[in-house]
């Protein structure tokens, strides 16, 4: 049922605020900006389409007897591969506590121990357990249906479902407002949103690759978006890839969460050899950019990689991973007593709008919360279960920052006919796109290189050139993005890795800023190398 319906009768118009997304990110800044009117323009009925429903492993907050903010920041600075925002990886941290307390009162129910006291599981490259979960692995699916059922019953916040932003409408130094295909973007009409707080929580990128776990939404439109308005863009080299989606053939692929090696899982060869032994002291538990690029080198190999649970896990399965033990069964595998083949597949963006503390972005009038945004808290390589944990902290201190700065809401006129265009969004991949996805894959994925990247970045340009649509210019500008960032960088670090620089330079121990113009230079300068 529209939200719609729960608005006091004398509504007659479209807030000042204007929330693009309906994952957590996006519910969690409208819930917080209660009793402040907010309209969420979702592309999907709210909590369809979103990675954080998706999430299995849970939220990274330090809350155990033996655990300390400090060991959580530096856990996060070590997985990031040194290039980790110090100071805004604390606030994540230290006010991590608060948040889990905020989505208790939301009614999500996680796990307890007999004594109701919070149960906490340990992951990768963590030093304490500290992963706050529900029923093992269904941790994003129950905080979306909490946060779904108090959006709900929050009177002051409006759902229009069903509208996928297409544009971000800047009048000088200032985002005004976006640019929405209602219907699902199936209509040919587009609708003209004003607002004087524009918040970008549209998600990731993962469906600009072939193999992913996020759903196709998940298409950079958001990075592209921003990008294209003006904004400067942070570190979007820097793709981490799950390690363990279960290899199946099913797109998007089917995730065996991290919890199943904190758990004791083995990753192992056809032939039954622990190959990460090989690599890495911490085996299994090593950081995922590690672990990736392990089973990456099997697969290619032709060894093949699996996650055998049968000894750490076996009978329990059932009960303590449902979901994982649902998507193995429907594909013919028993994970109680067969291994589950694996692959790594495009999880998480580290980079994307650059934000400050407050999660405003480089232009005045639009920020930014969740996967969209490059806080620095990730630095190279996501810490394990920080990213839900980043996008309940940043989304809170967005709406305390609007609240400041815009203290008394305004009511706009509704949103205006914004002109027909045949655009239509379409859930099948169009021929671009599925040609986008594969150069990605090939040339921008695991392992990388000059002259791949170089491909990579002509084959994009030539895309571009070929196709008028602005929401695949939209996906486009940011795959540009990332595979600019990657090329500029020579050296590997963290989800970064490239097979002519394999070795951390000091040179490149910082972040990556990025605009449009920056990387359209490159491309440019690409293009006319190749013609020479």
């Amino acid at each position: 049922m529209p939200i719609d319906s729960f608005r006091p009768q004398s509504w007659n118009g479209i807030d000042d605020i204007v929330i693009v997304g309906g994952g957590l990110a996006g519910l969690f800044c409208a819930l917080k900006l209660a009793p402040r009117p907010v309209t969420i323009l979702a592309a999907a009925p709210i909590g369809q389409g979103a990675s954080s429903a998706w999430a299995q492993g849970g939220i990274a907050a330090a809350m155990s007897p033996g655990d300390t903010f400090e060991k959580h920041v530096a856990d996060t600075l070590e997985a990031g591969a040194g290039i980790v925002d110090e100071k805004m990886a604390r606030f994540m941290v230290s006010e991590g506590p608060a948040r889990i307390h905020d989505l208790l009162e939301y009614g999500v129910p996680f796990d307890r121990d007999l004594e109701g006291k919070l149960l906490l599981s340990r992951e990768a490259a963590h030093s304490e357990r500290r992963i706050v979960r529900v029923k093992g692995d269904m941790a994003g699916k129950a905080i979306m249906e909490a946060l779904i059922s108090a959006v709900r019953k929050t009177p002051s916040i409006r759902v229009l479902e069903g509208y996928v932003v297409e544009e971000l409408v800047r009048e000088g130094r200032f985002i005004s407002g976006v640019v929405a295909r209602p219907d699902a973007g199936q209509s040919k009409n587009r609708v003209h949103f004003p607002a004087r707080a524009v918040v970008l929580c549209s998600g990731g990128v993962g469906h600009l690759y072939a193999v992913t776990t996020n759903p196709w939404e998940a298409c950079g439109q958001g990075v592209g978006m921003a990008a294209r308005a003006g904004a400067i863009i942070a570190d979007p080299e820097f793709v981490q890839f799950h390690p363990t989606a279960i290899n199946i053939g099913r797109d998007p692929a089917p995730l065996a969460t991290e919890a199943l090696r904190g758990d004791g899982a083995h990753l192992v060869n056809a032939a039954g050899h622990r190959f990460m032994l090989d690599i890495h002291e911490d085996g299994e538990l090593a950081p995922r950019d590690i672990v990736s690029r392990g089973v990456f080198a099997e697969v290619q190999a032709g060894r093949g990689a699996f996650l055998d649970c049968t000894k750490a896990v076996g009978a329990h399965f059932p009960d303590m991973f449902p979901t994982v033990y649902a998507s193995c069964i429907a594909a013919g595998i028993d994970p109680v007593t067969q291994p589950i083949p694996v692959v790594p597949a495009v999880h998480y963006h580290m980079g994307g709008v650059l934000t400050d503390a407050e999660g405003r972005t480089s232009i005045d009038g639009l920020w930014a919360a969740g996967e969209v945004t490059s806080t620095g808290v990730h630095g190279a390589n996501r810490l394990a279960s920080n990213s839900l944990l980043e996008a309940v902290v940043f989304a809170a201190r967005i709406a305390e920052n609007i609240k400041g700065m815009l203290p008394e809401p305004k009511i706009n006129d509704w949103g205006k006919n914004a002109g027909e265009s045949d655009d239509l969004v379409t859930i099948e991949d169009s021929p671009a796109l599925k040609r986008l996805r594969r150069v990605m894959s090939d040339h921008v994925g695991v392992i990388r290189s000059r002259e791949g990247l170089k491909t990579a970045i002509r084959e994009i340009a030539a895309l571009e050139r070929e196709n008028s649509r602005m929401r695949f210019h939209n996906i486009v500008t940011t795959a540009k993005l990332i595979a600019t960032g990657a090329y500029l960088r020579e050296e590997s670090r963290g989800g970064h890795f490239r097979s002519d620089f394999t070795e951390q330079k000091a040179d490149w121990k910082h972040r990556t800023f990025l605009t449009l113009a920056d990387a359209e230079k490159v491309a440019a300068d690409l293009s006319e190398t190749a013609v020479a």
